[in-house]
């Protein structure tokens, strides 16, 4: 053999290893929980109080009680629904770098949802819906491959207590990995679409929005929240100082969260308070304060003026100059991670979208008006609320919006 082919032999057999060794970082990184060290259990041996099922209070209810608070807890219903559909009759798409996933009917409908599965009770109500076929591209569109996916990233297995942490942790852990499956949302993902748990609850744009850090880092995260904050802002969408949840942060508040017990959802943030700290180095460790009062202070020039004149006529009146809305908290941009994140994806977005949560005082909406600006608009208006109300101003640009809307309208 030549000098010439040794040294190609020599570059191949290195490629390979380092391909081999990026496989093996991707595929066998840590599983959603291993952060909590310590050894697990089989719910069959543990001694503590099960950290499964319904809370004690629901325990001696009946099926269908318990059956539905499980399902809200799962927060199936968000995920199971179209856009404009029937409840949980499937379709909602989940775009992903190599195409689309649609959601299935889980009705009980015979032949398009989950009717000839199981018991009779699910024949109460059928709702008939084939959603779309998947749009995948080969070989993603081959479903054995889900074999291989399933054995590195999706272990066949129930949800094991940790018998050294405490009861309100493990029902914590299992509300939200069990579940809440919060890292579908607030966790990234590696080149093979599995969650990156070594970046656990540091944040990830899912859906065309964004998910911020929950880990415990505190220029970035929810270490600075109290308790009561957190427990507020998972039940009601909302926290004094931190903002309200709006897109599909949103709708897990009201479609899941707000269904839980008290215990429950303190037992979720006794959960997220253990969670190792991440930083998210693109937002700002320090959240702006209000803004001043008059329009003409606030935002340096330099800036496309139409942003201005917008809030001016849009958005002044509900969530005024200062950032402080004096018709409702729900409206007051001061503190909200979504103004002082540079990217203001979640900014455009609610532009585009609007939004309309439930609250104890009833309903609180914001008008879409992504039918009545331009792009070039509504990335003005974005990094004036930016500008104005955060402490990063962003550069959003009319393409940015335009991948919006089309994430949006799909």
């Amino acid at each position: 053999m030549n000098r010439s082919s040794s040294c190609i032999g020599i570059a191949i057999a290195a490629m390979l290893a380092i391909f081999l060794a990026a496989f093996a970082w991707i595929a066998f990184g840590p599983g959603p929980m291993d952060f909590a060290g310590g050894r697990t259990v089989a719910l069959d041996t543990y001694t503590g109080p099960s950290p499964t099922g319904v809370p004690a209070g629901l325990a001696k209810s009946d099926i269908v009680a318990r059956g539905e608070y499980l399902t809200r807890a799962a927060d199936c219903e968000v995920c199971h629904t179209a856009k404009g559909g029937r409840p949980f009759a499937g379709g909602l798409a989940f775009n992903l770098p190599f195409g689309a996933l649609y959601s299935p009917n889980i009705t009980p409908d015979v032949e398009t949802g989950i009717g000839a599965w199981s018991d009779a009770d699910f024949l109460a109500a059928p709702v008939r819906y084939t959603p779309p076929a998947n749009t995948l591209a080969f070989p993603f569109n081959q479903r054995w491959l889900m074999a291989i996916w399933s054995f590195l990233f999706n272990p066949d297995q129930r949800f094991q207590p940790h018998p050294d942490r405490s009861a309100q942790w493990n029902r914590g852990a299992y509300l939200a990995e069990a579940l809440g499956h919060c890292g579908d949302c607030h966790t990234p993902r590696n080149l093979l679409q599995a969650l990156d748990n070594r970046e656990k609850f540091a944040g990830a744009v899912a859906a065309g929005w964004r998910a911020y850090n929950i880990t415990s880092d505190r220029p970035t995260g929810i270490a600075a929240w109290s308790d009561s904050e957190l427990a507020d802002y998972l039940s009601a969408g909302h926290a004094p100082g931190h903002g309200t949840a709006s897109g599909p942060m949103g709708e897990v508040v009201d479609f899941s969260l707000n269904h839980l017990t008290q215990d429950d959802v303190g037992a979720i943030v006794a959960y997220l308070r253990t969670v190792p700290p991440v930083s998210a180095p693109d937002l700002s460790a320090k959240l702006a304060g209000p803004a001043p009062s008059a329009p003409k202070q606030g935002v340096a020039a330099g800036f496309d003026p139409r942003g201005k004149m917008i809030f001016a006529g849009a958005c002044a009146s509900c969530h005024s100059w200062t950032g402080e809305s004096a018709l409702t908290p729900y409206a007051t941009l001061t503190g909200a991670r979504a103004v002082n994140d540079p990217s203001a994806i979640n900014v455009a977005q609610i532009v585009l979208s609007g939004t309309r949560r439930r609250t104890p005082q009833g309903a609180v909406f914001m008008p879409a008006f992504g039918h009545a600006y331009s792009n070039v608009e509504i990335a003005a208006v974005a990094n004036y609320v930016t500008a104005r109300f955060g402490a990063q101003t962003s550069n959003v640009t009319p393409a940015d919006v335009a991948n919006l809307r089309r994430q949006t309208a799909e």
